[in-house]
C-alpha cells in the first residue's frame, strides 16, 4: 500500500466560513499555535495558502519552519510575478534550510477578478502556457549541472544557473491544481501530485482518468500522484455529525447575511463550477459527502465536506484511496480546534483502517 500523507491548513489569521477573522492580519500567536498543533497531531505538511490581497506565503513558511521541527511545507505560489529563477533559488534555499520540508503548491489562478488585483490581464489559457514554462525553467534551475538556456513565450534565460539545489531530489515536490483543459495538460507535464477538491467518487474516478492520460503523453501515469481537499465535519455519534454539519450551514449563512453578502455568484473557475454541480444532485451523496456548504458559498475554494463520525470518515476517505487519493488535505471550520481533533482522532482511524486493510488477505 502506497503511504498517505496528511496535509493540513494554516494562516496568518483565525478565520473560516463560520468565523469572522479575528484578531491582527499577521497573528504571530496563532499562526505558531496552529502550525505546532498540525505538527503535534501528525500530519505530513501544512498548507500556506495563496492570494492576492493576503500576507506573504513565503513569509510565512519561513516562520512556519522556524517554530516547528519536523512537519513539511506546502507553500502556495503564483506563477508570473517574479522571474522563476528567483522563485526557484528562494524554494532550494528553503529547502535547505529546513533540511528537505520545502514543497511548493503551483496556483496559477482561475479568477480574473483576483488576478487583475495583481496587475496580470492574461487570459486563463495564457496564464497557464505561461506556468508551463515557468515550470521548465524552475525545474531546470533545481536540477541542471551546468548553465542552461530557455527560449519560450513568455521567458528566456541565457545561461541560467543555480548553485543552491534543494536537498530533495530529483526536486522538492511540485503539488498543482485546476479542472481546465489547460490546466489538466500542464499537470500532465509538471505535477507530482495533482490536487482535486473534495468531489463526488464518480467524479475523483473521472478526473484522475483525465490527468493520467496527460502524464501518459510525457510517461508520467505511473508516478503521478493525486491529492483529495476536504473538510471533515465530526462527532461521536453520526447523528450529532449532521446535526453538527447543519449548524455550520446555518452560521455559514448567518455570517455571509451579516456581512451583507448576497446569493453565491457563478464562480469563474472550472474547478468550482465541478462542485456545484455535485451540489445540484443532492446535499448528501456517497454517504458522506455534504455538499450544502459549497452550495452557499458558491464552491470558493475547498468547500465540501465528509460527515460523520471519525471511524466514518476515516473509511469514506479509504475509499477514496482505492480510487487512487494518496494524499489528503484537510482543514476544519473551527480551523485550530477542529485540527487537534483531526490529529487525535481521525488521523488515528485512517491509519489504523489502512493497516487492517494491508494485512488483509487478497481476494483470489
Amino acid at each position: 500500500m502506497q503511504d498517505v500523507h496528511f496535509i493540513g491548513f494554516v494562516a496568518a489569521q483565525y478565520g473560516s466560513e463560520i468565523h469572522a477573522p479575528a484578531g491582527p492580519v499577521v497573528d504571530r500567536a496563532y499562526l505558531r499555535a496552529a502550525a505546532q498543533a498540525h505538527e503535534y497531531g501528525g500530519f505530513d505538511r501544512v498548507l500556506i495558502a495563496f492570494h492576492s490581497t493576503a500576507p506573504d506565503s513565503f513569509a510565512l513558511a519561513q516562520y512556519v519552519a522556524s517554530v516547528t521541527e519536523r512537519i513539511g511545507l506546502m507553500i502556495a505560489h503564483r506563477p508570473g510575478f517574479q522571474a522563476p529563477t528567483v522563485a526557484a533559488r528562494q524554494l532550494a534555499t528553503l529547502d535547505q534550510l529546513t533540511d528537505g520540508r520545502a514543497g511548493v503548491h503551483i496556483i496559477t489562478g482561475g479568477n480574473d477578478a483576483e488576478l487583475a488585483q495583481d496587475g496580470d490581464a492574461l487570459t486563463k489559457d495564457e496564464r497557464y502556457a505561461r506556468t508551463s514554462e515557468y515550470l521548465d525553467i524552475v525545474k531546470a534551475s533545481w536540477t541542471s549541472a551546468g548553465p542552461f538556456d530557455y527560449d519560450g513565450r513568455y521567458y528566456r534565460v541565457a545561461k541560467g544557473f543555480s548553485a543552491v539545489k534543494p536537498v530533495q531530489q530529483p526536486h522538492l515536490p511540485v503539488y498543482f491544481g485546476g479542472s481546465s483543459d489547460a490546466a489538466i495538460a500542464v499537470a500532465g507535464r509538471h505535477a507530482d501530485v495533482y490536487a482535486l477538491w473534495g468531489e463526488t467518487q464518480a467524479q475523483v474516478r473521472e478526473t484522475i482518468a483525465r490527468v493520467r492520460a496527460a502524464a501518459h503523453a510525457h510517461g508520467r501515469e505511473e508516478t503521478i500522484r493525486f491529492s483529495l481537499s476536504v473538510r471533515p465535519i465530526l462527532a461521536a455519534t453520526e447523528d450529532d455529525a449532521w446535526a453538527r454539519a447543519e449548524e455550520i450551514l446555518r452560521r455559514t449563512k448567518a455570517l455571509r447575511a451579516a456581512r451583507g453578502l448576497g446569493p453565491a455568484a457563478v464562480p469563474p473557475n472550472e474547478g468550482s463550477r465541478r462542485l456545484l454541480a455535485a451540489a445540484a444532485k443532492g446535499d448528501r451523496l456517497d454517504r458522506r459527502l455534504y455538499t450544502a456548504i459549497a452550495a452557499e458559498t458558491g464552491a470558493q475554494g475547498n468547500s465540501t465536506a465528509l460527515v460523520g463520525t471519525p471511524e466514518q470518515v476515516a473509511e469514506a476517505l479509504h475509499e477514496y484511496h482505492a480510487l487512487g487519493v494518496t494524499t489528503f488535505l484537510i482543514r476544519g471550520f473551527d480551523p485550530l480546534e477542529d485540527a487537534v481533533q483531526y490529529g487525535r482522532e481521525l488521523i488515528p482511524a485512517f491509519r489504523h483502517l489502512a493497516a487492517a486493510s494491508a494485512r488483509r488477505p487478497a481476494a483470489a
